[in-house]
């Protein structure tokens, strides 16, 4: 069917409102419509909707790929100029191999059930894989008890050291119930801190400013929940399994990147 001038101006109108694509350049506008060429573009535009209604659909659907693939180039830059920061050994626990070929960043929080699942697949890589790196940073996003398990966990890196602080962390993770403060004294102490040293340093204003630090740096990430890993150029949330991190891992190590092309 053959669409008249004005018909074809509405649905080029409905088309770029419906997608966003914002106004277009100054050359290829039409010349300005008279209000009764307005009110018939909005007839036009109505009737075609209603006749229609699928399009809005396919509208939003291309609108919310759009936004999504916007997303992923934001966090990509995001995470490029971020990677200093990421790695900081200040503020996060090195575990496997600390001169690693890759690295994998895990962002936690010690009352996540899927973070606890996670920590599983996490140390079965740590053992398989004699060239990995993780990098540990305490995210405690799930109210007060998360936040003083952190400040124990982070405070205890200055007496526990290695794989004594890696087996404190496990343990830790593998608590089942509630954990707060009190519950991470109890295991930092069976791992063989110094209990009022901890209390101490876990008041310590480098304790709060490294957890500060970290829900900063998860903030300027986009980063919404935990598990959160950051494996070459891409975060991957929640507890994907050892076989997808893995894959990841390997891609790194194949084509600099975490999906490799072709």
């Amino acid at each position: 069917m053959l669409l008249s001038p004005l018909r074809r101006l509405a649905m080029a109108g409905l088309a770029a409102a419906a997608l966003g694509l914002g106004a277009m350049p100054a050359k290829a506008q039409a010349p300005a419509l008279t209000p009764e060429q307005r009110q018939a573009v909005v007839d036009l535009v109505r009737e075609t909707l209603l006749k229609n209604p699928e399009l809005i659909q396919e509208a939003m659907v291309e609108l919310e790929r759009r936004n999504q693939l916007a997303q992923v180039e934001a966090q990509r830059n995001a995470l490029s100029a971020e990677k200093a920061s990421l790695v900081d050994p200040a503020t996060s626990v090195i575990a496997g191999n600390p001169q690693g070929d890759v690295t994998i960043v895990e962002f936690m929080d010690y009352n996540c059930g899927f973070c606890k699942r996670a920590m599983e697949d996490v140390n079965t890589l740590v053992k398989a894989d004699p060239k990995l790196k993780v990098v540990i940073k305490d995210f405690p996003i799930l109210g007060p008890d998360s936040v003083e398990a952190s400040r124990v966990a982070i405070a205890a890196k200055a007496q526990l050291q290695g794989q004594k602080y890696w087996d404190f962390h496990l343990k830790l993770m593998g608590t089942k119930g509630r954990i707060n403060g009190a519950k991470a004294m109890e295991i930092a102490k069976e791992a063989g801190a110094d209990i009022e040293r901890l209390k101490k340093d876990m008041e310590a204003p480098a304790t709060r400013a490294v957890i500060e630090h970290t829900v900063a740096l998860g903030d300027r990430l986009g980063l919404t929940g935990t598990p959160a890993f950051v494996i070459g150029d891409e975060v991957v949330f929640g507890a994907v399994g050892a076989p997808a991190l893995k894959q990841k891992i390997e891609s790194v190590r194949k084509c600099g990147k975490a999906t490799c092309s072709g």
